[in-house]
């Protein structure tokens, strides 16, 4: 058997075939084995057509980052984007954008199934006690017990007190108003 380069290893291949999902490049030393940089490893801008970037026959650099065993064959993942193409250097010695790469691949559960439920509870009264702030289900008052009820907020404290003021500047108006008439 033909040896294969380690992964994390950079080599110069040559374009094999250009498809619509990226291209296949010949690994050097191997006949039959080819691997494959996908279009969205080959720039590290975004590539809609693998063709406007490589042809058959350009040498590229490439970094192998994944081996596979599928069906009874070895699949090779390669990459162009972590690799200079003019000088064959690594960009990306420690691997940190291959594996940024496969986190933002992985799959999230699905919770559209789950059902949740969301109730309003703050502007509500209490049929059992008549206290703002919960439902009677909810409600842990005992018969003859002592109420409870949500604390205002600062905010509303101190609007209700500016209220209180205004009506008492507007009731001393009113009566120095009406000593004024007699």
């Amino acid at each position: 058997m033909e040896t294969l380069p380690e992964l994390y290893t950079i080599f110069q291949g040559e374009v094999a075939t250009v498809t619509e999902y990226g291209a296949f490049i010949k690994i050097p030393g191997c006949r039959k084995q080819a691997g494959l940089v996908h279009r969205t490893h080959m720039s590290s801008c975004r590539v809609d057509k693998p063709s406007e970037i490589v042809d058959v026959g350009d040498k590229v650099w490439v970094k192998l980052i994944g081996k596979e065993m599928k069906d009874d064959k070895l699949k090779l993942s390669l990459s162009m984007k972590v690799v200079n193409q003019g000088t064959g250097k690594d960009l990306d010695p420690n691997n940190v954008s291959l594996d940024q790469d496969e986190r933002k691949k992985r799959t999230f559960r699905d919770y559209t199934s789950q059902k949740i439920t969301l109730e309003a509870v703050l502007n509500t009264v209490c049929k059992k006690c008549g206290c703002k702030g919960h439902f009677a289900k909810e409600c842990f008052m005992q018969p003859g017990g002592t109420k409870y009820s949500l604390i205002p907020e600062e905010e509303e404290e101190e609007v209700a007190a500016m209220g209180n003021e205004r009506e008492k500047k507007t009731n001393l108006a009113e009566n120095s108003s009406k000593k004024r008439k007699k």
